[in-house]
């Protein structure tokens, strides 16, 4: 890096030292570096443009900005949107146009977390991107399409940058050992522990590696199996961030399962975001909203084992109570499943949303007193409980001048088996009864 002397560089996180010079020493995202890709061709065209990069926390976001500096000789400017402000942008235009002005040099502008600005603060520097004097590069670990403004994002190419895979952190894990840990072995179970550990982040896995170099000094260890690893580092959480991107693909991924009747899936993804830190409290909410969305009256006794395992988890709370939510997430996953009540409900208040207020009709409404009965409230409406079956086919429900609607329709799966076949006999005598009166 630019002023920085070598030894600083001696003293630096391991992650800052490892930190790539090259091109052809970035590890991962072959996708967008590896040969005809899209920033490989960004950088072999010598056509510097504006970007966001988006991906979660150590997958090389800062590494790729400062390299593009290097190759394309531009003034580099980094700034935090958690710490900065209307205000560095400012002084980062005014050494821009200085640097301009002297060398003819483009200067880059690097925000880091820039979904942390809010709008004013993404305008303040839109102006000089337009004009040229600032090529503007954005990371962030959020969806772009909820956090950035428009118009800058209308004017920056997006590149989704991955986690590291299993194979890529292994390479990092050997170029870190060789380098910085010459004299130091890893057995293959403290090598897979670490490298979960850091759940494809890449500076997490570097520092846990330099953790680990340091522990080793102490206790005088020459070689690292899994049982040191788990006494030296604090277990800390997968990535997860709450409201999150992560977060959202996580609970979908879960509500798939469970809807996809997978229940080895739907497990896995319950006790990831347990892993991960999520309140099992959103969890049950979640478990109850998937039983009355996905299951329904196919079978009623689903809701009431997830309300029973919310209730069970707040006797008991963690970690017992957990078991009463995972138990509940398998019996979704396996209950026969049906969307009808849901699809019947959204097409109800779609209609509704949409159409006038009808009035209720005379033979439907209460008549407590003389008035409405003399009005004619309640006339001619038929006790349901007085008729056969306790049934009084023929009867008309709905406002006058309704157009006949079906929005409740039973699968053929489950309980609405039977529901199915009653409504369509109930509809029969309805028929029977019309074509009487006609």
């Amino acid at each position: 890096m630019n002023g920085v002397t070598a030894d600083s560089q001696s003293h630096a996180p391991l992650a800052e030292r490892l930190r790539p010079r090259t091109l052809a020493e970035v590890i991962g995202q072959a996708h967008l570096l590896g040969p005809g890709k899209p920033l490989a061709m960004a950088f072999q065209s010598g056509q510097l443009h504006s970007m966001i990069l988006w991906g979660p926390p150590g997958v090389g976001k800062t590494t790729l900005a400062r390299l593009m500096a290097d190759a394309f000789a531009a003034d580099f400017i980094a700034i935090s949107a958690v710490f900065s402000g209307i205000r560095e942008i400012r002084e980062a235009v005014a050494r821009a146009e200085v640097t301009r002005a002297r060398s003819g040099r483009r200067t880059i502008l690097f925000v880091d977390e820039v979904h942390r600005f809010n709008k004013a603060q993404q305008d303040a520097f839109l102006p000089y991107v337009e004009g040229g004097l600032l090529t503007f590069v954005g990371a962030t670990t959020e969806n772009p399409s909820f956090e950035v403004n428009t118009a800058l994002l209308s004017r920056a190419s997006v590149y989704v940058l991955h986690p590291l895979s299993s194979e890529e952190m292994g390479q990092l894990f050997e170029r870190a050992c060789r380098q910085a840990l010459p004299g130091l072995s890893f057995d293959d179970d403290a090598r897979f522990r670490l490298i979960g550990l850091a759940d494809g982040d890449a500076r997490r896995l570097l520092n846990l590696i330099e953790q680990i170099g340091t522990a080793t000094q102490t206790a005088r260890v020459d070689c690292v199996d899994g049982a040191f690893v788990d006494q030296t580092l604090a277990q800390s959480l997968r990535r997860f961030d709450k409201g999150g991107d992560a977060f959202h693909d996580q609970i979908s991924a879960l509500h798939k399962a469970v809807r996809g009747s997978s229940p080895d899936a739907a497990l896995y993804w319950f006790c990831r975001m347990l892993d991960g830190g999520a309140d099992p409290r959103y969890l049950a909410r979640r478990i109850v909203r998937m039983a009355w969305e996905d299951v329904g009256l196919a079978d009623p006794r689903a809701a009431r084992i997830a309300l029973d395992a919310a209730e069970t988890y707040e006797r008991l709370g963690s970690p017992e109570g957990e078991l009463a939510l995972a138990e509940a997430v398998l019996y979704l996953a396996m209950a026969a499943k049906s969307n009808a009540g849901y699809l019947a409900y959204n097409s109800a208040r779609s209609f509704i949303s949409g159409d006038r207020s009808r009035p209720v009709p005379f033979h439907l409404r209460n008549a407590p007193t003389r008035l409405m009965k003399k009005l004619g409230y309640g006339k001619d409406y038929r006790y349901a409980h007085d008729e056969a079956d306790a049934y009084a086919a023929g009867e008309a429900y709905f406002p006058d001048g309704m157009p006949a609607v079906e929005w409740y329709r039973p699968v053929a799966r489950g309980l609405e088996i039977r529901i199915g076949e009653k409504l369509a006999h109930l509809r029969e005598l309805d028929r029977q009864a019309r074509q009487k009166k006609d």
